[in-house]
């Protein structure tokens, strides 16, 4: 039989051909790789970069809001440092503009603040309206009835302090009838002291970092004295430290400037009226870790405690953070709004 031979263009490769091609490949799939591998590696970056600057603005900027109105409704030594029972179980230890790490709060990270921070929403006086009379337990007469309205939250301060200040939050149960201003719950002997009008939606509440997160707990709806995941609403991820000091004005006679920062709360509210500001600082951490450590140090700020980010991760080197960092006035509190009390 007669063998035909084939075609030239069938007889395939051959394996010299293949191995050259099989070579050629991998060079190109070697790099593709190292190209997405450094492609990834600056995405990575950037992106983590990115996410810590606009998680830590974020947040920076909700609690610069809240501490701008801090103090606003209760700017009168009746009420500063007055322990406020909120009416739902839930207690004011101390009502001041702003509280670090106020006792019946847990903690909340390793090496992290709780700070609290409470103000009103009403639109009367800050200073209060005078109780002329006290027809019944729950009605006062007042000098300013236009100052209140229906579902405003109010509190009643006696002409003098007690050394044991105890006040309670309460709400109108009817439209105000001049003179007239009517509570849920009075207090004995108001004639001569004050009401206070905190407004239909006073803020009462204490942020702390959880779980590498910033978080927020509202005293009205919540029970702050609990660490359960439940009571602490997230306001932002990838925070990781918030450390707050008090700023004081300590000279005399004062010049609302301020003259030291620590954490020392005051103990009376002559101390109380010398807090004019709040330092404070944020540390936001990338969601994605490096492949090699890229945090030579742990982040650093002109407060006097140093940021510890190694006690709750160990691998705390291998993310990018960013530190923000500032001194928010308190604007109301009596400091401000006095310029000086004789009796302090």
């Amino acid at each position: 039989m007669r063998r035909t031979p084939l075609a030239p263009d069938s007889r395939g490769f051959s394996l010299v051909e293949l191995m050259v091609g099989i070579v050629v490949a991998m060079a190109a799939v070697i790099v593709v790789t190292q190209i997405f591998t450094v492609s990834e590696g600056q995405r990575r970056t950037t992106a983590g970069g990115d996410d810590a600057q606009t998680t830590g603005a974020i947040a920076m900027s909700l609690l610069q809001r809240d501490l701008r109105q801090a103090g606003h409704g209760f700017s009168n030594g009746q009420l500063l440092d007055c322990q406020l029972r909120l009416g739902n179980g839930q207690t004011i230890s101390e009502l001041v503009p702003a509280f670090i790490n106020p006792a019946g709060i847990p903690d909340g990270d390793d090496d992290t603040d709780v700070l609290v921070i409470s103000y009103g929403s009403g639109w009367g006086s800050p200073e209060g309206t005078l109780i002329n009379s006290q027809p019944s337990a729950a009605t006062y007469a007042v000098a300013a009835p236009q100052a209140f309205q229906l579902g405003d939250r109010v509190v009643a301060a006696p002409a003098t302090r007690a050394a044991n200040c105890n006040l309670d939050l309460t709400n109108l149960t009817a439209a105000p009838v001049a003179p007239n201003v009517n509570v849920a719950l009075g207090m004995a002997n108001a004639s001569g002291g004050s009401l206070f009008n905190l407004g239909r939606a006073p803020r009462f509440v204490a942020y702390a970092v959880r779980s590498a997160r910033l978080t927020a707990c509202d005293f009205l709806t919540q029970n702050c004295a609990s660490a359960d995941p439940a009571n602490w609403s997230e306001v932002a991820e990838g925070i990781v430290s918030l450390r707050v000091e008090y700023a004081k004005d300590t000279s005399a006679p004062r010049d609302l400037s301020v003259d030291t920062y620590d954490q020392t709360a005051p103990t009376t509210w002559c101390g109380w009226s010398r807090v004019i500001g709040v330092r404070l600082v944020l540390v936001a951490r990338s969601r994605q870790a490096e492949k090699a450590n890229v945090a030579a140090s742990a982040p650093s700020w002109a407060g006097s405690a140093p940021i510890d980010l190694s006690s709750t991760n160990a691998n705390w080197q291998l993310y990018r953070y960013k530190t923000f960092e500032t001194t928010v006035p308190l604007r109301n509190t009596p400091s401000a709004t006095e310029q000086a009390f004789t009796a302090c």
